[in-house]
């Protein structure tokens, strides 16, 4: 059930190091990034606040909006839950599993088998104790295409 959470938020995980490839940085622990949405052409971006579900799970709303300018839409690179600590300018590989907590609230991006009233998919939302801390629906797996722009040499995610 988690796939269908997972295969939209590759193609958003895929685009969220944009920002370093023009200037080959690669992504590591405690980077500060911002998601976009590939198959929108990178128009919508994903971002959080302290709002909550007001059905579904009633956790931390999470969506996709055009502003890329807010705070709000800010995610740090954790290791991932029940992992050894990261430590901050490790750089990321592709296939790591990662948690990303949003800077703001302190929540991680989450998934579960709960359906989204919008999409009818499942729902994604910020998750935990506001501290970086939640469950195993908090990590996701980097995923880069052999060669594509986001996968740098060595395999790492830039």
């Amino acid at each position: 059930m988690k796939q269908t959470a997972l295969s939209f938020l590759s193609a958003i995980l895929l685009s969220a190091a944009a920002s370093y490839a023009s200037d080959e940085k690669l992504v590591t622990c405690s980077s500060a990034i911002k998601l976009t949405h590939i198959e929108s052409g990178s128009k919508y971006y994903l971002l959080s606040d302290d709002r909550q579900l007001q059905s579904g799970s009633g956790q931390q709303l999470v969506t996709a909006v055009e502003n890329n300018r807010t705070p709000d839409g800010l995610w740090q690179i954790r290791e991932a839950h029940d992992s050894p600590v990261c430590d901050a300018g490790t750089p990321i590989r592709c296939g790591d599993v990662i948690r990303l907590m949003h800077v703001g609230t302190g929540r991680n991006l989450h998934t579960h088998g709960i359906k989204s009233p919008l999409s009818n998919q499942h729902e994604v939302t910020g998750f935990g104790s506001g501290q970086g801390e939640g469950d195993s629906g908090d990590n996701w797996t980097v995923v880069c295409e052999s060669g594509g722009d986001f996968c740098k040499g060595g395999g790492y995610w830039g």
